[in-house]
Formats: structure tokens, C-alpha cells, sequence
């Protein structure tokens, strides 16, 4: 039986939905017996759903006043609005997702806007919020090491009124990043979102930054990143950081 040839141009159609039923089945015949390109497939898939999460919101934005033609130019409008809407969303997605390397300070703010997005995803996932439950910690935080290539903790948090619930390991702009959840009694949720930094070890002081209704403090901690987010008040996620800080620095 001769082998499926299947190109970078046919993983992107197929994560599109825009194979036709039968090289479809041929896509998915061949990511059954390629793991790697099967994970690298659903790596693309969420990077989906993130941007959709964030930035789908924004299609429904009222067009400023300032950008709409005058009354007697009315039939003009339609062309502006879609316009701006184009270059709105554009530039939130340019500047949501722009890399760089070194202490660019554009880094700090895409990584804790990409918390946010991962954040406004799984949070409120009922039945599979993590990959790998609270019950499995050890084994959670060994692999997560692993996958980022550096030692990393899930804070205990259960003194200020979170437990874990688990985590998952999601793709980043410098390759994987790990997300640990945690909730509350009334069932609030935060996740705590880290990757590697291996080109600045720099430490900073906490920033906070607000995407839509999940607030962000995220810092630099040496060659470790951290970005905590949630749908709370701005002061007890500062609390929560605080404490989060504390324990990875002891």
C-alpha cells in the first residue's frame, strides 16, 4: 500500500476545515500513525481557540463615531467600519502575538496577554479544565519540567483558600508553557500560567495588566516567567501573586 503524502499546506487546511470528506480521512489516517505531527496539529488548534477566545469580541465593537462618515455620505459607511474593524483587529493581533528576543519590553505584555487568552479558554471548561489532575501532582510537575526543560512548582495555595486543580501543558511563542489551575470554595478560578526565559534573567516587580474581565499580574523571576490571571478583584490577586511569589521564593 504506497503512503499518503501529506504536506505543512494540507495540516493547515485540515485544522481549517477546508479538506474535502475524503482527503480529510487521508490527513487523519496519516496523523494516526504520526504522534508528533498529530500533537504539533492540535498545538495549532488551540492556538485557535485562544485568539477566537480574546479577540472574536472585538468584530462586535461599535464603530467610533469619529471613523463614520457624515449623514450625507451615509452610503460610504459600510466600507469604513469594515475598514476599521480590519485594521482594529489586526493591529490587537500583531501586537498580542509580536516575538523578539533579548529585553525587548514588548515580551512581558504578549506573555501575559497570551495568559489571559489561555486563561478566558479553560477556565471555564467543566469536565476537562486540565490534562493532568490535583491527583496526580507529582507526576503533573515532573512532566511539565520536562517539557520546558527546567524545574518548575505548583505553589500550595490552600492557606489563603485555593486548591489545585490540576494543570496542562499549552504551545507558547517560545515553545511549550505550562498552566497550573486552582479554585476556590465558591469555585472561582485562577490559573498561573509559566514559561521559560532563558535569554533575560532578569527579576521584576509584579506588573497587572487587564485583558477584557481577566486581570494579570505576571513578573520575571531569573529564567522563569509567571503570569497569574483571573476574573476577581485586582487586590486579591494581588494577594494570591503574593503568596504565589512567596513560596517560589523562599
Amino acid at each position: 500500500m504506497s503512503r499518503v503524502s501529506v504536506t505543512e499546506a494540507d495540516l493547515h487546511a485540515y485544522v481549517d476545515g477546508e479538506l474535502s470528506a475524503a482527503r480529510r480521512a487521508e490527513v487523519e489516517g496519516y496523523l494516526a500513525g504520526q504522534p508528533q505531527e498529530a500533537e504539533r496539529v492540535n498545538a495549532y488548534r488551540e492556538q485557535i481557540a485562544l485568539l477566537h477566545a480574546l479577540y472574536d469580541p472585538v468584530l462586535d465593537e461599535a464603530v467610533p463615531g469619529r471613523f463614520q462618515a457624515p449623514p450625507h455620505k451615509a452610503w460610504r459607511v459600510p466600507r469604513y467600519a469594515a475598514i476599521v474593524g480590519w485594521v482594529v483587529l489586526g493591529g490587537a493581533i500583531g501586537w498580542g502575538l509580536r516575538g523578539g528576543t533579548g529585553r525587548d519590553a514588548s515580551i512581558p505584555i504578549a506573555f501575559a496577554r497570551q495568559a489571559a487568552i489561555a486563561h478566558a479558554v479553560y477556565s471555564p471548561e467543566v469536565r476537562h479544565p486540565v490534562e493532568v489532575g490535583a491527583d496526580q501532582e507529582a507526576h503533573l510537575v515532573a512532566w511539565l519540567s520536562k517539557r520546558l526543560g527546567a524545574p518548575i512548582k505548583a505553589p500550595h495555595l490552600g492557606d489563603i483558600g485555593y486548591t489545585l486543580v490540576g494543570g496542562r501543558l499549552l504551545p507558547g511563542d517560545r515553545g511549550a508553557v505550562a498552566q497550573f489551575m486552582y479554585q476556590d470554595a465558591k469555585g472561582q478560578r485562577l490559573t498561573l500560567y509559566v514559561r521559560t526565559n532563558p535569554d533575560d534573567k532578569r527579576e521584576t516587580a509584579f506588573r497587572f495588566m487587564q485583558e477584557n474581565n481577566v486581570g494579570v499580574f505576571y513578573w520575571l523571576d531569573r529564567n522563569l516567567g509567571y503570569a497569574l490571571s483571573g476574573d476577581i478583584d485586582k487586590a486579591e490577586l494581588l494577594r494570591v501573586a503574593t503568596a504565589v511569589y512567596r513560596q517560589l521564593n523562599p
